[in-house]
Formats: structure tokens, C-alpha cells, sequence
């Protein structure tokens, strides 16, 4: 029995394991565009670079508004969140970076999970139906004559291997995509963490920076 045939004679079966997998397929899509496209910001040392030219002119409101043009990428919000509070004392900022560090985590890891979801509840809706067809196989099989029993038994392992196989041609794309997600994952969520070190240095740099400005100015005055 060849696959086709079975989903066409077996929906109650093949249905629910096709529809978490076009469920599993949607997800893969959907996470493939926001993790390599939508997400990462292009050309960040040249986003850090002017970033840290408007800091250090004490042009802090333009560098924030600077990051507004890239607001659909974590790593200026993170930025963002630490320059909106330069004005404040450090503990200050770093709550404001850490809580927009936990807000762009979530986004980036969300949905990725539900992948490796979708293939453990595949190869349990596989095994499901293995077992109810051969349930179904040896409860006819009681029932039949001597001369059909050979074959109405091999149909009804046939069937149940099948569900078996959907199940698993589900559940291991699944797994793949889950664990080559899960590594542009960890990426980008190790891009946010880098993001607002640098964030808080290019601060510091300007701050020490206006220190060492008022004692030099001091001591010539003095």
C-alpha cells in the first residue's frame, strides 16, 4: 500500500498527523524569515560606530532616534533602552537594558518550541494509529476464514507501518528544523547580550570622557 492510498483510505488516522504538519510547516517559515531576515541587523559595527559618534558629542536624544530607524531589529531597541536612560545613575540603566533584553528574548524564542512539539505529538499520533490498525487487523482476522486471514493480516500491518512512517516523516523534519532554529536562536539572543554591554560602555566611554574634560579644565583654571 503505497502512502497516497493509505491517507485516502485512512483520514482518521493520516488527518490529525497532516495537519500538525502543515501546522510545523507554517511555523519553519514563519521563524526562518523573522530569525534570518526580519531580526538581525545588518552591518552592526557600523550601527555601533555611529551610535557612538552621537554619544560622545553628547548628541544623545539623535542617537536614540537614530535606533528608531531600525525598531524592528532587537538589537537598536536594546541600544535604545540604554540611551533613554543615560541620564540616570547606572543601576538605572542597566534595569532599563535588562528588561528590554528580556522583552526581545521573548520575541525571538517564541514559537520556535512548539516544533519540537509537533514532532513528539507526531510520532505518538504514528504510533496511535499503528496500534489502532492492528487492533482493527486481528479483530477482523478472528472473524475471517482460514484462507483470508494471511492476507487481510498483512494489509493490516501494512496499514499500521504506514502510520507509523507519516507520523516520523513529520516528527524528523520537525526535530531538524527545531534544533537549526534553536542554534540562530542562541545567535541572536548572544547578539542582545553583546548589544547592551556595548550600550552601557559606549555610556561609560562618554561619561569618563566629560570627567577627564572638567579636570583638565580645572587645572588650567587653577
Amino acid at each position: 500500500m503505497d502512502m497516497i492510498s493509505f491517507v485516502r483510505d485512512n483520514l482518521a488516522h493520516a488527518g490529525p498527523i497532516l495537519f500538525i504538519g502543515a501546522l510545523g510547516v507554517a511555523i519553519i517559515f514563519e521563524r526562518f524569515f523573522a530569525l534570518f531576515i526580519y531580526y538581525p541587523l545588518l552591518r552592526a559595527e557600523h550601527f555601533y560606530e555611529k551610535v557612538a559618534e552621537l554619544v560622545m558629542s553628547a548628541k544623545i536624544e539623535e542617537a536614540a532616534e537614530y535606533c528608531d530607524n531600525y525598531k524592528r531589529k532587537p538589537v537598536a531597541n536594546v541600544v535604545k533602552a540604554a540611551l533613554q536612560r543615560a541620564h540616570l545613575p547606572e543601576g538605572l540603566i542597566r534595569d532599563g537594558v535588562q528588561l528590554s533584553l528580556q522583552k526581545c528574548s521573548r520575541a525571538i524564542l517564541k514559537r520556535t518550541s512548539f516544533l519540537a512539539t509537533i514532532a513528539n505529538v507526531a510520532t505518538l499520533l504514528g504510533l496511535f494509529g499503528t496500534v489502532a490498525g492492528l487492533i482493527h487487523s486481528f479483530q477482523a482476522v478472528a472473524y475471517a476464514d482460514a484462507q483470508q486471514k494471511s492476507a487481510m493480516l498483512s494489509a493490516g500491518i501494512a496499514v499500521a507501518m504506514n502510520a507509523t512512517m507519516l507520523g516520523l516523516g513529520v516528527a524528523i523534519p520537525a526535530m531538524l528544523a527545531y534544533s537549526f532554529l534553536m542554534n540562530r536562536t542562541n545567535s541572536l539572543i548572544a547578539d542582545l547580550e553583546a548589544a547592551a554591554v556595548r550600550s552601557i560602555d559606549i555610556l561609560k566611554q562618554r561619561y569618563y570622557a566629560n570627567d577627564s574634560q572638567k579636570g583638565e579644565t580645572t587645572r588650567r583654571a587653577s
